[in-house]
């Protein structure tokens, strides 16, 4: 416990004591009076208990009250959702499906966005934008209306590269450069348990280097949960020319979220969609907050009071 103001509370026990010392003194001097007037209290001890629990109670208030003007505050341990997420977001050619009204991309968005909504300010939020490459378009930030912004601002262009998509989260997440060599070597990028991806998209994968992001992702304690944005009936699209059929690919979706401890959440419709903001649990953090007593604190001071006047009332017909 803390104290804002140490010495409201040595001035107030130095009067509590006084106030203990005098009612002391005063008790021995009535007892002292009374019998060398040889006056018998009836009731004995118990009159004797009675006037001198209304009389502790008071100063008990007092001391209380002491206490609770020097502001004091406990550190409490409470569970929050905080830290850092990624909302990578899927513009290939194949997410102008409309399988998904009115087409994928745009259901991504709506959901994305309700996502953000959701979120209290202790999240930091960041948007990815994916196709063969990868492009931070807001950097995470608790100020989630630039998340909105930079969804709001989505176009569809280029093929799918879901490995680029975990890797420039990645980046965004430690600030440190991710990139997939040919060596193999897991970069160091330190560990963050505390940050989460979210991945919008059909799983229509076409880069080389997914397996390496999702180990990266992995050793970095990043969990990745994954969203399919349309249905495993899949739509035609059209693209330079060329009417091209596309599906949702569960699997690919489904092994990513798995391999880094996250979930696959299944998305076929705008209801579903609509939904996600709820399905996908973030890490829960475990925070000091402060917690302040003096409120508490009066409320119990005024009853101690209120309390001993009203037994000293009852057994001496007088406050103290």
């Amino acid at each position: 416990m803390t104290l804002s103001s140490p010495l409201l509370l040595v001035a107030g026990l130095l009067v509590t004591a006084a106030l203990a010392w005098a009612a002391v003194v005063s008790a021995r001097r009535r007892r002292a009076a009374l019998a060398a007037a040889g006056v018998v209290l009836s009731g004995g001890r118990r009159t004797s208990f009675g006037a001198g629990l209304g009389t502790g109670l008071t100063i008990a208030g007092v001391a209380v009250l002491a206490i609770a003007t020097a502001g004091p505050t406990a550190m409490v341990p409470v569970p929050r959702t905080a830290g850092t997420v990624i909302l990578a977001i899927d513009v290939s050619n194949s997410m102008g499906a409309d399988d998904v009204a009115p087409n994928r991309l745009a259901a991504a968005q709506r959901a994305a966005r309700a996502f953000v909504e959701a979120q209290p300010d202790s999240v930091d939020i960041g948007v990815v934008a994916f196709e063969r490459g990868a492009l931070t378009t807001a950097r995470p930030d608790p100020d989630h209306a630039k998340a909105l912004k930079a969804i709001d601002r989505l176009k569809i262009s280029g093929g799918t590269s879901l490995g680029a998509a975990i890797a420039v989260s990645l980046t965004a997440i430690s600030g440190k450069q991710v990139t997939i060599g040919k060596d193999g070597d897991i970069p160091d990028i330190g560990y963050w348990p505390s940050a989460t991806i979210v991945l919008f998209s059909d799983g229509q994968n076409q880069g080389r280097d997914l397996e390496k992001a999702t180990e990266i992702a992995q050793t970095a304690g990043v969990q990745v949960h994954t969203v399919g944005v349309g249905t495993t009936a899949g739509a035609t699209v059209k693209v330079d020319g060329y009417h091209l059929q596309t599906s949702l690919d569960e699997e690919t979706l489904t092994q990513i979220a798995r391999a880094t401890g996250g979930e696959y959440h299944p998305a076929s419709d705008a209801a579903r969609l609509d939904g996600i903001a709820d399905s996908i649990d973030l890490r829960l953090t475990v925070s000091d907050e402060p917690l302040p007593l003096a409120g508490g604190l009066i409320w119990l001071a005024i009853a101690l009071l209120t309390a001993g006047a009203a037994l000293t009332v009852l057994r001496s017909g007088r406050v103290i």
